[in-house]
């Protein structure tokens, strides 16, 4: 049975979290099948598409698709355009050379859930694209390092601001990580800036059992969001280009374990085999 970190937050067992691990390779698998498409010209339908074979096949339920709002979000993944950081609807917009696409997916399989989103160049980007990109990446990949060697969460936020501003570029605040277990949407909330009140309230402890979708959300210029008519999309209110990078990660005693990262040698054989050879993974 998990047991409670306090503030009702939940830790989970080994035998949880390698449940939890089966749903992030599904989520690893959509990512590649979308990932492999990603060029000038294919709709960001079409890649919603690839989404939803892969959990149709795997018999997962995407996360995504009916999730409450102004009206229930309507596909299997949000994938977002340049300005747009989150919660983009896939539909007829076909990718142009030099965007850049965020893909954010999540499922659930056998009652545990996975999500992790990646921001992709399409084709040739420019410097500023890429410098954004390799900022949000570096962001997330050093707030898990640091989840396995800090205390509280407080200190992995402050380092993380910290690279990101020292880059140039701007976190956003109005959007948050989260537990993530049985359901998508778990306490605690997991910002990736620090902010004095919410440590006095709702910091917490890292240590093996806490399982969290960490997920920083970078902009160029302001780190001010606008939603767009369509009640769902998030895009950067000055237009400038945005990022979004995430995995699913679980804190052990070995450290941190990346549920939504590429497989192992013995995973990898359970695989469909239309999979890319490794060379051609697209990791994040």
């Amino acid at each position: 049975m998990p047991t409670s970190s306090g503030r009702g937050r939940v830790l989970r067992s080994p035998r949880e979290i390698a449940k939890m691990r089966a749903a992030g390779l599904i989520v690893w698998q959509a990512h590649q099948a979308a990932a492999r498409l990603i060029q000038p010209g294919v709709t960001t339908a079409t890649l919603n598409n690839a989404i939803r074979e892969v959990f149709l096949a795997a018999k997962a339920v995407p996360l995504f698709l009916g999730y409450p709002g102004p009206t229930p979000f309507p596909a299997e993944s949000c994938i977002s355009v340049n300005e747009e950081l989150v919660h983009g609807i896939p539909g007829p917009r076909e990718l142009q050379e030099g965007d850049i696409v965020s893909i954010d997916i999540g499922c659930r399989f056998a009652g545990w859930c996975g999500d992790a989103a990646v921001t992709h160049p399409v084709g040739e980007v420019s410097n500023i694209a890429r410098r954004l990109l390799h900022t949000t990446n570096h962001a997330l990949n050093l707030a898990i390092e640091l989840a396995g060697t800090k205390k509280k969460w407080s200190e992995v936020a402050r380092e993380l601001e910290r690279s990101v501003k020292g880059a140039g570029f701007h976190v956003v605040e109005s959007m948050v990580g989260h537990g993530i277990g049985q359901e998508m949407h778990e306490p605690p909330q997991i910002p990736n800036y620090y902010n004095r009140e919410w440590v006095e309230e709702e910091d917490f402890e890292l240590r093996p059992g806490v399982v969290m979708a960490i997920e920083p959300m970078v902009n160029v210029g302001t780190k001010e969001l606008i939603c767009l008519r369509d009640g769902w999309t998030q895009i950067a209110a000055d237009k400038k280009y945005a990022a979004h990078f995430e995995h699913t990660v679980a804190l052990t005693s070995s450290g941190p374990r990346l549920l939504t990262g590429p497989p192992t040698d013995e995973e990898l054989s359970l695989l469909p085999s239309w999979l890319p050879d490794k060379e051609k993974w697209k990791l994040w």
